[in-house]
């Protein structure tokens, strides 16, 4: 009779199979990312899937830290790795050791996946590009110490630029630890404030050569820069993502020499010419005044600077003229009307009553118009027109 055997044991017995097969334990397969997700010990699980099956699979953290690129669902890839059994659920899983983009290269997958992450979060905004001054105290240039870019671009600085000051920070430029020499290079400038521009620059190269300026780290250090960048990495044909971050991509390494520092001899041409124009536009001003000053001297205020002061004191003697004449005219129209009214107020006056025989009696001020206001023994004032008496009266009136 045959043996029995428990379930963990035919598990195990399988996964042995699986072990020893020269196929399942090192295996390509190429199909569709789904069910995607990282977990927080950072092992990936997914499935692949094709049209007609799928297998699941688990990628440890220690195999895909590696990976340029993020995987994502609906993302074809091909992965190399080993088929086995995961003996508690019972099923075979593939353990993907490499994967690469399907249809497309691993670093160039990771080349624009980045692009458009830092693209959405608005690092490439035109609006942030800084300027690059025209005339800069000292130039950073971040790049390798050897090799052709540095005399490249030193010749290129001092033959434009001899007095230019230039500073350079020596990083690896390609390499596992060339991104964070770089990133740090650009750190260290700014937080010393060591330089008034920055050039991170590298020669011609393949894209894994170049990689460095594509890595996020790189990326994200020249953002916050708040000193200008400028970047020259590979050929005029070469971009990478430092170019779209920083202020200014130069093509070369060379054409970033001329891109930071204008020609000195240029420069002295160029005051010169302004000098010139400058002395010649002042002679022009002092001709144009002095003509001006001609036409002046010319003028009948210059010639006779006192006919305007003279007719102005005609005009005043004129004036008070006029108001004198005004004024008698006024005064003898005043008069004329006085002497009317004076006419007038002699009719009525009582002193020209008076002056005809007429009298005023009063008694204690107020004036008699009654025989009943005097009484015996009243006094009497009797006004005249030169003069008045006083008198008592005798008797009761009849």
């Amino acid at each position: 009779m045959q043996d029995i055997i428990s379930v963990s044991q035919l598990t195990r017995y399988i996964k042995k199979l699986f072990s020893y097969d020269s196929i399942l334990s090192n295996v390509s397969v190429i199909g569709e990312i789904s069910n995607f997700k990282l977990h927080s010990s950072g092992h990936m699980y997914f499935t692949l899937k094709d049209e007609y099956s799928v297998i699941r699979c688990v990628m440890f953290r220690s195999q895909n830290q590696m990976l340029k690129f993020k995987p994502k669902d609906g993302l074809k890839v091909i992965v190399r790795g080993y088929v086995s059994i995961y003996e508690q659920g019972g099923s075979y899983q593939l353990y993907p050791e490499y994967m690469e983009p399907a249809g497309m290269g691993n670093l160039y997958l990771a080349f624009e996946q980045l692009k458009q992450q830092l693209e959405k979060e608005g690092l490439f905004r035109p609006g942030l590009k800084k300027k690059i001054p025209y005339l800069p105290r000292s130039i950073a240039v971040v790049t390798s110490p050897t090799g052709a870019v540095i005399r490249d671009i030193i010749n290129v600085l001092f033959r434009r630029f001899p007095n230019a000051v230039l500073k350079l920070y020596p990083v690896q430029v390609q390499g596992e630890d060339a991104a964070r020499q770089i990133a740090r290079a650009l750190d260290f400038i700014n937080c010393h404030n060591a330089a008034d521009v920055i050039i991170i620059a590298r020669g011609g190269g393949s894209l894994e050569e170049l990689w460095p300026f594509n890595e996020e780290i790189v990326a994200r250090s020249i953002y916050k820069s708040r000193i200008p960048v400028i970047s020259a990495v590979g050929h005029e044909t070469d971009f990478s993502i430092a170019d779209f971050v920083a202020d200014l991509r130069a093509p070369t390494p060379s054409a970033a020499a001329e891109l930071v520092i204008p020609e000195k001899e240029v420069l002295v041409k160029t005051i010169m010419d302004l000098r010139l124009r400058l002395k010649k536009a002042l002679a022009n001003m002092i001709q144009c005044e002095r003509l001006r000053l001609e036409q002046l001297m010319k003028s009948p205020s210059m010639r006779h600077p006192l006919d305007k002061v003279n007719q102005k004191k005609l005009d005043l003697e004129n004036y008070k003229r006029s108001i004198a004449e005004a004024v008698r005219r006024k005064v003898e129209k005043e008069k004329s009307t006085l002497s009317v009214l004076c006419g007038k107020l002699d009719v009525l006056s009582p002193l020209t009553v008076l002056a005809r025989g007429y009298s005023i009696t009063m008694k204690e001020g107020n004036i008699i118009k009654s025989v009943k206001q005097v009484h015996n023994g009243d006094e009497l004032d009797i006004v005249f027109t030169d003069g008045k008496i006083r008198c008592l009266a005798e008797g009761e009136a009849e």
